[in-house]
């Protein structure tokens, strides 16, 4: 049984103020605790709500890498192989398992022009140094077994692997708690205080409290907190995705790896739901769950998968992706002293939290930039 940590920080230890408790905040919070730092976690919600619940916990750096992507696939590999010793570092620290599982992923076509595609985004992910496997049909059906007998070649990934997101969520929140961290649920921040370009804290209804750094790690909402200047208002909106699971039986399920398809992704989990997603939707922060995204998302399911007909529908979700202007993550420090910025990371906010953590905690505790974000402040919006 994993115990609470005794606080190891002293008056004299600054005071960090986080906004928001997705993977991101919570992450760098459990990080920042451990270090002897005194860290609030601020979630004007239930803790993680946001796009960390809604996601469908894919560390796929690999078969989602797309062209224009190429200095973004630096970031996410290294974090996809900082993942292992991440886990190690939470199974210290709590007894809530994240369920990781390394089984791999198959990205699947079904006729010539998806088999096109197919073989195109092959050739461009293996140029970029991805390891990846070609398997013809019979290879595929027998990974694959009750995949659609109309499946024809398929690609294999044997480092794209999967984590249960949300009991990843429980998880980092225990071992940020267990390192002395404090989270302040429904504490909606309403802006941030700033006087002489520094961080004075934040201010919660009426409340203000006092913090020495301030991190903004609102997600999809981080461009609407007040008081920060124009210039480093991050770029980030909502992406709309709209997803559903499916029962199977969790002693026969259907499939083991995660599939992609043209239309979709299917993603197994330890305890029998198959989590089928998802939608892209720039409709702001509509939550409306839509006869069309549904029937879209299970006829392509269906396609893949026959078998799932008599399956129960046992939750339908949408979560909002935070995406900035280049679909990549706004990470490090600002103009203002004592605000860092970790948000904005589109689809690639669990894949990234490995990095996200040990990057910004880094920056916080020493003040050097570590190389890998120095890339990707907000100030290359600037022009």
């Amino acid at each position: 049984m994993k115990t609470k940590s005794k606080n190891r920080y002293n008056k004299d230890s600054p005071r960090i103020a986080i906004i928001g408790s997705g993977v991101c905040g919570l992450g760098i919070g459990w990080r920042l605790s451990q270090l002897g730092y005194r860290v609030d976690v601020f979630e004007s919600e239930k803790i993680g709500k946001g796009a960390t619940w809604a996601a469908a916990g894919m560390l796929a750096a690999g078969v989602e890498c797309e062209p224009g992507e190429e200095k973004l696939l630096e970031l996410t590999t290294k974090s996809q192989r900082m993942w292992p010793n991440f886990l190690k570092d939470i199974e210290k620290s709590t007894n809530i398992n994240p369920h990781y599982r390394d089984e791999g992923t198959l990205v699947i076509a079904f006729n010539n022009d998806e088999l096109s595609k197919l073989r195109f985004n092959y050739k461009f992910q293996s140029r970029l140094g991805i390891e990846l496997e070609w398997l013809d049909k019979e290879e595929v059906r027998t990974l694959e077994p009750h995949l659609n007998s109309k499946t024809l070649d398929a690609v294999f990934s044997k480092n794209d692997h999967q984590v249960d997101n949300r009991f990843l969520l429980l998880a980092l929140a225990d071992a940020f708690k267990n390192s002395g961290g404090r989270i302040h649920e429904k504490h909606k921040v309403k802006s941030i205080k700033i006087e002489k370009e520094r961080v004075k804290g934040i201010v919660i209804d009426s409340e203000f409290h006092k913090a020495d750094i301030v991190l903004l790690a609102a997600g999809a909402h981080s461009s609407s907190i007040d008081g920060l200047p124009d210039s480093i208002i991050p770029p980030v909106r909502p992406v709309k995705g709209q997803m559903l699971a499916l029962q199977m039986d969790i002693n026969r399920p259907l499939i083991k790896h995660v599939i992609w398809t043209p239309n979709s992704y299917l993603v197994p989990r330890n305890d029998g739901r198959l989590i089928i997603g998802a939608t892209i939707e720039e409709s702001g922060f509509n939550s409306d769950i839509t006869a069309g995204a549904l029937y879209s998302l299970l006829e392509s399911a269906w396609r893949t998968l026959p078998t799932i007909e008599e399956l129960p529908v046992v939750e339908t979700w949408c979560g909002f992706r935070p995406t900035s202007r280049d679909d990549a993550p706004i990470l490090g420090p600002t103009e203002i002293e004592g605000l860092v910025l970790a948000t904005g990371h589109h689809r690639n906010g669990i894949l990234l939290a490995p990095l996200t953590a040990d990057t910004i905690s880094e920056y916080i505790s020493t003040g050097n930039i570590p190389p890998e974000i120095e890339d990707y402040n907000i100030d290359r919006f600037l022009n």
